[in-house]
C-alpha cells in the first residue's frame, strides 16, 4: 500500500513519525513524507520527502499571528494559552500547507494518510481521497483535541478542497506514557526516538570521567530559552559533572572562557548520546522530554512558551525531573540530576513503561487491516 505521512513544516514535528515510516517501508510498503521548511531535513534519513509549502517560514507566521492577537500572544509566551495559541499558529501554518498537500495526494493517490496533530491538512487530504486517516501523536498534549481546535480554523480550506466535513480518525497512535499524561484512547505506540543524522564525536561515544549532563535548546527560533545555557554555565563550576552544550548560542561564547567541566558540540544525533549521559537539561520541547524519558534520564525542564510549561509541569508531577525557570537554574538543581535517587528511580519507571509499548513494526499489520 501507499502511505502518505503529513507533518507541519518543522523538524520536531516530522522526526517522531520516522520510525513508523521506516517500519512500513521495511514491510514492503511505499511511503512518502510531506512537509516543508526545516522539516525537509528528514530527507537525510533516506526516506522520500516532498516539499508541500515552498518558502515556508514559521517565524513569519508566528509574528503575524501574534501581532493580530496580542492577548493570546502574551498567554502563549507564558505557556498559559492552552490550545488557543496552537489553533491560531497552526491554523495559519496549515493554510500554507493544504493546497500543496491536496495536490500531492491527488497525484500520488495514497491508500492511507498518517498525519501528526498539527498537520490537519493531512486529514483534509485523506477526506478528499476518501481513504483512512491515522492520527500519529507526537507530543504530550491530547492529539484529538489539537486536531479539533486546528481544524476549526480551516473551514475555508475545506470548502476550497471540496470537503464537506472531516472523517473521524481511523486510528490514533498514542506515544506519551500514561503515567505521565494519563490514560488515552488509541493504539499505544512506542515512541522510538529518531537518532537524527550525523555522527557523535569520539569523546561522546562512551561515558565520561564524571557524570555527563547534556544541555540542549530548541530547534525552532523564537522567544524563550534565551538564557538557559548561560544559566547552566554560570552554575556548572560547582557541580561534580561534565556539561555538554549542544549548539550553544552566541551569548554563551561571548561570556569568556567556559568552566573546565563544560564542553560544546555542534549538531549531533542527540538520542544516540543519551545512553552515555546521567541527565539532561533542555527547553521543554516534547521531543526532548520524550527522548529523556525513553532513556530513563532525570531531566531539568525549563517552563516556556507554547507547550513547554505544560511539559515541564507533567515531568515534575511524575517525579522524573525538575521544572526550573531558566534564570533560577543553580548548582543545587543541576546536582540533583546526578545525585537524587528519587528522580532516577521515577525516570527509570517511565523508561520501562515506554519500552513495554508496541514497537512501530508491531503496528504495521493493524494499519494494513484498516484497508480491509
Amino acid at each position: 500500500m501507499r502511505v502518505l505521512f503529513a507533518s507541519a513544516p518543522l523538524l520536531g514535528h516530522v522526526f517522531p513519525m520516522v520510525p513508523l515510516a521506516e517500519a512500513l517501508r521495511d514491510a514492503g510498503h511505499e511511503v512518502l513524507l510531506a512537509t516543508g521548511g526545516d522539516g525537509l531535513a528528514v530527507g537525510r534519513t533516506g526516506l522520500p520527502v516532498e516539499d508541500i509549502a515552498p518558502g515556508f517560514r514559521f517565524d513569519r507566521i508566528a509574528r503575524r499571528t501574534m501581532l493580530r492577537h496580542p492577548l493570546t500572544a502574551r498567554a502563549e509566551l507564558a505557556g498559559r494559552a492552552g490550545t488557543r495559541g496552537v489553533a491560531l499558529l497552526f491554523g495559519a501554518a496549515n493554510e500554507q500547507m493544504v493546497d500543496g498537500l491536496v495536490t500531492l495526494a491527488d497525484r500520488w493517490q495514497p491508500d492511507l494518510v498518517v498525519h501528526e496533530p498539527l498537520a490537519v491538512s493531512g486529514a483534509l487530504a485523506a477526506a478528499r481521497r476518501a481513504v483512512p486517516a491515522v492520527l500519529h501523536e507526537n507530543s504530550l498534549f491530547d492529539g484529538a483535541e489539537l486536531v479539533r481546535v486546528t481544524a476549526a480554523r480551516l473551514v475555508r480550506a475545506q470548502q476550497r478542497s471540496g470537503i464537506g466535513s472531516l472523517r473521524p480518525s481511523a486510528a490514533t497512535l498514542t506515544i506519551a506514557p500514561p503515567s505521565v499524561v494519563g490514560e488515552r484512547a488509541g493504539w499505544p505506540l512506542r515512541g522510538v526516538p529518531s537518532t537524527g543524522v550525523g555522527e557523535l564525536p569520539e569523546w561522546l561515544r562512551g561515558p565520561g570521567e564524571r557524570p555527563r549532563i547534556l544541555v540542549s535548546r530548541s530547534t525552532v527560533a523564537g522567544p524563550g530559552g534565551g538564557t538557559l545555557m548561560t544559566s547552566v554555565v554560570r552554575a556548572a563550576a560547582g557541580v561534580d559533572a561534565e556539561f555538554v552544550l549542544v549548539r550553544p548560542d552566541r551569548r554563551v561564547l561571548r561570556h569568556g572562557p567556559l568552566p573546565d567541566n563544560v564542553r560544546t558540540v555542534d549538531w549531533i544525533p542527540i538520542n544516540a548520546a543519551l545512553p552515555y549521559c546521567a541527565g539532561v537539561v533542555h527547553h521543554g520541547g516534547a521531543g526532548s522530554v520524550l527522548g529523556a524519558l525513553a532513556a530513563g534520564l532525570p531531566q531539568l525542564v525549563v517552563p516556556g512558551p507554547g507547550d513547554r510549561r505544560h511539559n515541564a509541569e507533567l515531568v515534575a508531577a511524575r517525579g522524573a525531573g525538575l521544572a526550573v525557570p531558566e534564570r533560577a537554574i543553580s548548582g543545587a538543581e543541576l546536582g540533583r540530576l546526578v545525585t537524587d535517587p528519587g528522580l532516577r528511580s521515577a525516570a527509570d519507571e517511565v523508561r520501562r513503561e515506554m519500552a513495554a509499548m508496541p514497537a512501530p513494526a508491531e503496528l504495521v499489520p493493524r494499519l494494513e487491516a484498516l484497508l480491509g
